[in-house]
């Protein structure tokens, strides 16, 4: 992908998974399949924002896997890229809290990042 074609999407996340990213520890953001990400690629910026503020931080996208469902995607990734302060299975629990049922059913996508 040329500079000329790469995007910038933003996307809102949680204070502590900002933290994370924002100190290079959090590798990987786990999102689910949703239509408007279906053509996120490599070179592409995501802008991550803490909802409700002008705090932001940039990362580029260096791949993007689907995976049929959070587990499977922990499991492939690696729990200590998507969140290193939490076990697996904390991790899977968090993520079920945000994504229910049926949205887990749409997919999963681990999106591996890296800090501009």
């Amino acid at each position: 992908m040329t500079d000329a074609t790469a995007r910038v999407r933003e996307l809102n996340l949680y204070r502590p998974y900002f933290d994370l990213v924002a100190a290079g520890t959090k590798t990987i953001e786990v999102r689910v399949k949703y239509p408007h990400l279906a053509d996120l690629t490599a070179g592409d910026t995501i802008r991550f924002r803490i909802k409700g503020t002008d705090e932001t931080c940039e990362v580029r996208v260096i791949r993007v896997t689907e995976y049929a469902d959070f587990a499977a995607l922990l499991d492939g990734e690696g729990p200590t890229n998507v969140n290193p302060s939490a076990t697996r299975d904390q991790q899977l629990t968090n993520i079920r809290a945000i994504y229910p049922p049926e949205k887990e059913a749409l997919g999963a996508l681990a999106i591996e990042i890296a800090l501009l």
